[in-house]
């Protein structure tokens, strides 16, 4: 367990297997971190040692969030250093969650994250079997997990985060034990994974799983379920801290099925009418040109802040702008007032970046979502899963199925 837990012990082993990491840092002085930075250059990930869920943990952009983030987390010395990692954009997160007996794997599952990497796992949405990644990096996970399996001597469960990015692919960590992703492929395989691992701890005879049992056609997604109306003034917007409080698991026929059913049972409607797309930076305007586009064929009205209005209607595709909520607060066509007359079924709001303004004004049409009971999305990955499913699959043609008649 110390092997697994503790970072400096962990990458030293990953190192002596050959396996890849993120370059990280375990870091005592100001100046050693900045020096640190100015190799890897930003993004990085600052987390101070003895920390859960990853509380106090934090991205840093540029020098200024850094300082100011270090001065939180209080002194950066010999006895509580912080741990610096590179921290890699636009990467998918790969979870291998699995049971060994003496350093073996007997059954595994792998699974992804809708949303790229910088979303905490408890947060992200996620889907199995795995349905955009290639088959040579399954190949390299299950071939990588063996051998930390192998070296660690694990009996009983596991589990190993990855990023994935092309064909490469990095490990973020391993955890000894049974992860939050455990139960929910357990239901989608109907292979118990913890009978297994329990019975491997107490050395009891259990059942191998033959090859076929992971040969299935049906998809579960996992959506998380979020508490912010019940917390006054927080800003709902996912970071590498988890916020959620609980979690749905749902099957379908194909990711779109299971996506929906997940995404209503969380609390989600399927859009009637006006939807609200203020899609930050122009790489996320990218991202949602195609889900904006299946919009505007399936009808509904398109709203958007000024810059995502231009880009958006410079496409083809039909788009009112609206004032930013600190523009002519009596404009007819004034977010907030907006909102609170319910002109939108549902918000997609990216933050941009990290600005006085773009903060204050992003917060307050995400609150304002949130205390008008109005669907908010506010990562792209899951904003345009969610926009290509409800178009392409209607509310009505959402099976009703037991979980026995899936699996």
């Amino acid at each position: 367990i110390d092997r697994a837990e503790n970072r400096n012990k962990f990458s030293a082993m990953l190192d002596q297997l050959g396996i890849d990491q993120p370059a990280w840092q375990e870091l005592t002085s100001l100046d050693d971190v900045k020096s640190f930075v100015q190799k890897v250059g930003y993004p990085v990930l600052v987390r101070p040692s003895y920390v859960l869920s990853g509380a106090a943990m934090n991205v840093c952009y540029d020098e200024e969030e850094l300082t100011r983030f270090l001065q939180m987390a209080s002194e950066v010395s010999k006895e509580y250093p912080v741990v610096v990692s590179q921290f890699m954009q636009e990467t998918k997160e790969i979870e291998f969650d699995a049971v060994a007996q003496n350093g073996e794997v007997v059954e595994y599952a792998i699974s992804e994250h809708v949303e790229y990497a910088g979303v905490h796992s408890g947060d992200a949405t996620l889907v199995f079997p795995a349905q955009q990644i290639y088959f040579s990096t399954a190949r390299l996970i299950k071939k990588i997990s063996r051998r930390i399996a192998k070296e660690l001597n694990i009996s009983g469960p596991f589990n190993i985060q990855f990023l994935a990015r092309k064909n490469e692919v990095k490990v973020i960590e391993c955890n000894l034990r049974a992860s939050r992703s455990f139960p929910f492929v357990s239901k989608v395989l109907k292979r118990n994974f913890i009978e297994t691992a329990t019975r491997i701890m107490l050395d009891a005879p259990y059942t191998q799983p033959d090859k076929s049992a992971f040969d299935i056609d049906r998809i579960g997604v996992k959506a998380s379920q979020f508490s912010f109306a019940r917390l006054q003034n927080a800003d709902p917007v996912l970071g590498v801290d988890m916020s959620s409080t609980g979690e749905v698991g749902c099957l379908g026929d194909d990711f779109n099925e299971a996506l929906l059913n997940a995404m209503i049972a969380t609390g989600y409607k399927i859009p009637k009418k006006g939807i609200l797309v203020s899609s930050g930076a122009t790489k996320s305007k990218v991202d949602l040109l195609d889900a904006s586009h299946a919009l505007s064929q399936k009808g509904y009205s398109l709203y958007a802040t000024a810059g995502t209005a231009a880009f958006l209607n410079s496409h083809g595709i039909p788009t009112t702008p609206v004032f930013w909520p600190d523009e002519r607060p009596d404009a007819e066509n004034n977010v907030i007032k907006m909102i609170a007359e319910h002109k939108f079924d549902l918000i997609v709001n990216i933050p941009k970046n990290h600005t006085k303004r773009e903060l204050t004004n992003g917060y307050r049409i995400r609150r304002g979502a949130i205390d008008h009971n109005i669907p908010l999305i506010t990562n792209a990955r899951l904003a345009k899963a969610f926009i290509e499913a409800f178009c392409s699959m209607d509310e009505k043609d959402i099976q009703i199925k037991s979980w026995q008649e899936y699996v």
